[in-house]
């Protein structure tokens, strides 16, 4: 399964749900469906996103977040996921595409190239309902489970190690600062 295969089956369903994204192809490939106000790319914050989504969640418990992680991003921040199952907001979905490499910044492996199972860790951790989808068709049927089961959840999504030609956005870093947070403060969306 390709990444952006996988997010462009669910980008409709992203329309009505606070996004944050990790650096590099993650980020390259969602804009590339289309940018949305709702949509934030932490670019130069490797390993922060599910940080930074489980802070939204908490302080805006009536919006859906979804994180869209990479497996060298949250390798480098383990300890997030025991922060997000000690806090278990139920309206986090914490996506994470493994690709086992760091494709972004050279493609040297990760630690799931030689048998590290994020699901594995994030169930361990206490993150209360975690899977791993191989096929787009697995992906899509648990992306949507997770949105209706209001419960924090990691996804893990096996990915192919391929991504886009350049790993950046054209939105300059600042402006989508500024804009995500203008309508975070408009966003009350009943789930």
């Amino acid at each position: 399964m390709l990444r952006i295969d996988a997010m462009k089956a669910v980008y409709p369903k992203l329309e009505n749900c606070v996004v944050v994204t990790i650096m590099g192809a993650v980020s390259a490939e969602l804009q590339s469906l289309g940018h949305r106000p709702n949509f934030f790319y932490l670019q130069h914050a490797m390993g922060l996103a599910s940080s930074l989504g489980l802070g939204i969640a908490l302080s805006r418990p009536e919006l859906r977040v979804v994180v869209l992680d990479g497996d060298g991003s949250i390798l480098m921040n383990l300890g997030s996921l025991t922060t997000l199952a000690r806090y278990r907001p139920k309206n986090l979905l914490h996506v994470v595409f493994d690709n086992e490499s760091l494709l972004s910044v050279g493609g040297f492996p990760t630690a799931t190239s030689t048998g590290s199972d994020i699901a594995g860790m994030a169930a361990a951790a206490g993150v209360p309902r975690t899977t791993t989808a191989r096929t787009l068709d697995e992906f899509v049927t648990a992306f949507d489970e997770a949105l209706a089961a209001n419960e924090l959840t990691t996804l893990v999504a096996k990915v192919e190690a391929k991504g886009p030609p350049v790993f950046l956005t054209d939105l300059p870093m600042l402006e989508n600062r500024f804009q995500f947070a203008r309508h975070l403060r408009t966003m009350n969306i009943e789930r």
